[in-house]
């Protein structure tokens, strides 16, 4: 299970009890502690408040402060830590956290240019990816999970969610194979309707 790419992982703006779900959403991964975990981090990002960004400024010192950015001290995993940023996008400040790999010197700066870019959209949409990652995001623990010895060898590992499909009852998915309609489902109602634009 690797990631890595720059992808935003929540859509809307996650209040304090949010923003510490989502600083380790992948909590439950199996092997928590057994390897490098770096690129299942390293390129998140989502939106945070104002209030949320100025108490993660006043925790500790940071790590270091650039312009519209600062690091924080403490590293999740290796060379990854938190970033957060104040960014003017059209015409108004908004407030993010990235997971940036600072073994990479021009990460942070990339993570920004990234999240600007993604955030100037003229229509709002989302990627089928995006859809994925803010049903994991937004699905509690006890609904999530990793696929186990019960799945066959080359799904192990893999992220599940738990589906309600009516009168077939719940059953225990693979995230990736949850069909658009599935998807909708477990969508907020805001976000189901929105056109779905491919990854560039």
């Amino acid at each position: 299970m690797t990631f890595s790419p720059i992808r935003k992982i929540y859509f809307g703006i996650a209040d304090r009890r949010q923003m510490f779900r989502l600083f380790d959403r992948h909590a439950q991964r199996p092997s928590r502690w057994e390897g490098d975990d770096s690129a299942l981090f390293r390129g998140e990002w989502f939106e945070v408040g104002k209030i949320e960004h100025d108490y993660m400024l006043d925790i500790l010192p940071p790590l270091w402060m650039r312009g519209e950015m600062f690091a924080m001290r403490e590293f999740l995993t290796g060379s990854i830590t938190s970033v957060f940023y104040t960014l003017r996008i059209d015409g108004r400040f908004r407030y993010f956290h990235a997971y940036c790999d600072l073994s990479i010197a021009r990460s942070p700066v990339e993570m920004r240019d990234a999240i600007v870019d993604r955030e100037s959209w003229p229509v709002k949409a989302m990627t089928h990816e995006e859809r994925l990652e803010h049903i994991w995001s937004a699905t509690h623990d006890e609904y999530r999970g990793y696929a186990g010895e019960q799945w066959l060898p080359v799904n192990r590992g893999k992220r599940t969610v738990l589906y309600y499909g009516g009168r077939r009852g719940t059953t225990l998915k693979l995230l990736e194979d949850l069909t658009d309609d599935e998807i909708a489902a477990k969508l907020p109602v805001h976000l189901r309707h929105l056109p779905e634009r491919i990854a560039a």
